[in-house]
Parts: structure tokens; sequence; C-alpha cells
């Protein structure tokens, strides 16, 4: 019975996460809230009655998905079902980080993927009926097949799997991590501590425009490595070393720019409108 109430509340902020939740919270409040691992994290220490371990799982599995990119609705890993499904399997076993990464990665890479694409299909159905309701002026048709059909399809997709995954995945992954030699367990906990690595790694290919920037990364690792100083120093330093960045280069982009209006004015000038 003390697994029960944590399983069916992960099972529902799996739903509240989803994109399709918008009408609730809003795409910010439910994709880009609740739907992250960072606050999946926050949310599952809160009803497993461990926060801390909950961050800290939410934390590791935000690294490993925070260059996750959906391209024209195309996903590698469904980021909701591996944020519940990964860090509440992991908070009913073992509360390592390591473990919630490598069950994180399991879970939004195979039955996320399979539920994620069985609800592409169903709503493809929903839609036909509610096209063919508006066709027919049927407010509530429109309704039933818009809204209240995809939001129960959306539950049940979501919330049931998180809770069996949770309820019945608890013995199961016990008896898996206690029957397998231990160097089987240290090699997962290593995979599972380089993946927050490989994130990262993916983010900056996004974010880095020149080489030179990683300057910038190199200077951070050493103040936190060496220099002893906290995270949040680093970041109030980063943010003065990202405005001066900013003031220099608007002040070099700013003559360049009045040279060119500057041209663009003195050819203008010598323009003849009946030529053209």
């Amino acid at each position: 019975m003390g697994l029960l109430f944590p399983a069916i509340m992960c099972g529902v902020f799996c739903y509240l996460g989803a994109i399709e939740s918008a009408p609730l919270f809003g795409i910010t409040g439910s994709f880009y809230g609740v739907g992250r691992p960072l606050v999946a994290g926050l949310l599952c220490g809160l009803v497993f009655g461990d926060v801390t371990q909950g961050v800290l799982c939410g934390v590791a599995v935000q690294a490993v998905f925070i260059a996750n990119l959906s391209t024209g609705g195309a996903t590698n890993s469904e980021i909701t079902y591996a944020s519940y499904g990964g860090i509440g399997l992991a908070m009913a076993t073992t509360k390592d980080p390591a473990v919630a990464v490598t069950l994180s990665v399991l879970v939004g890479q195979t039955f996320g993927l399979i539920f994620y694409n069985t609800r592409m299909a169903a709503y493809s159905f929903f839609n036909n009926g509610a096209q063919k309701a508006a066709e027919e002026n049927n407010d509530r048709g429109i309704t039933l097949w818009h809204v209240v059909y995809p939001q129960i399809c959306t539950f049940f997709l979501r919330a049931v799997p998180v809770f069996l995954a949770i309820y019945f995945g608890q013995g199961l992954v016990d008896s898996l991590l206690n029957s397998v030699p231990e160097i089987v367990t240290h090699i997962i906990s290593v995979l599972g501590g380089v993946l927050p690595a490989l994130g990262i790694g993916m983010l900056m290919n996004i974010v880095v425009k020149d080489k030179i920037q990683l300057v910038f990364f190199f200077a951070g690792f050493v103040l936190l490595s060496f220099a002893g100083l906290s995270m949040v120093a680093i970041v109030f330093i980063a943010v003065l070393v990202a405005y001066l960045v900013y003031l220099s280069s608007a002040k070099v982009a700013a003559p360049a720019v009045e040279a060119s209006g500057t041209a663009n004015s003195a050819d203008a000038a010598y323009e003849d409108d009946d030529l053209f």
C-alpha cells in the first residue's frame, strides 16, 4: 500500500506534463514545466518522501535530455515518460541518480516511444471525427472529438503505463540489481554518470557557434574545480561576462550599421527613379 499512492501520483504527473494537457496549465506549465525531468525529480521526491534524492535524480536525468529536440513531431525519446517512469522507478528502488538515468533512457526510448506513436495514431482518428462534426455544425461533437476524447486517451496512455511500471516494476528492478554481478552494477553506474556529460556535450554543440566561445566553458570549469567557487557565484560571474560581451558586440556592430546606412543613402542619391 505504501507504493500505491506514489505510483498513482507519478502517473497523474506524467499526464499533466504532456503537451496535450495544455488546456489545464498551458504549454509552458505542462510540457515545459511539469514535463521536465528537473521538475519531475522534485515532484517524485515529494510523493516518495525524499526530496533531496528526487532532485538529484531529476538533475541527472535533465542533463541527459537537455538537448533533446523534436523535429516535425518526430522524437528519439519521450521525455515525459522518461521523467516520471525512470525517476519514479528509481525512487521506488535504489534512489540512485545513475540508476535513474539508465532507467529513464530505457523507458523513454522504448515504452515511451511506443505509447507516443500509439497516441499519434489515435489522434488521427479523433481529427476525422472532429472534422465531420464541424461539417455538420455539431458543437457538442467538436468538443467531444477535439477535447474530451483526446484527453481521456492521453490519460490512459500516460498515467496507466507509468503507474503499472512503478507499482509492479519495483520488484523486477530490485531482483535484477540484486542478482546481477557487482561488475554489471558498477558498469550501469558508470554509464549513468557519463550520459549527463553526453547531454551537456550535445547542448554545447548546439549553443557554441565559434570555437573561441569554449574559453568561457573552460573558465567556468577552472573556477568550479580549482578556485572552489560555488555554482551560484559562477552564475553571477557568467551573467556579468555575458553582459560585457553583449556591450562590446553592440559597440562593434553599431558603426558597421551606420556605415552601411550611409553608403545606402549615397547610392540612393544617384539613383534615377525613371530607370526602374
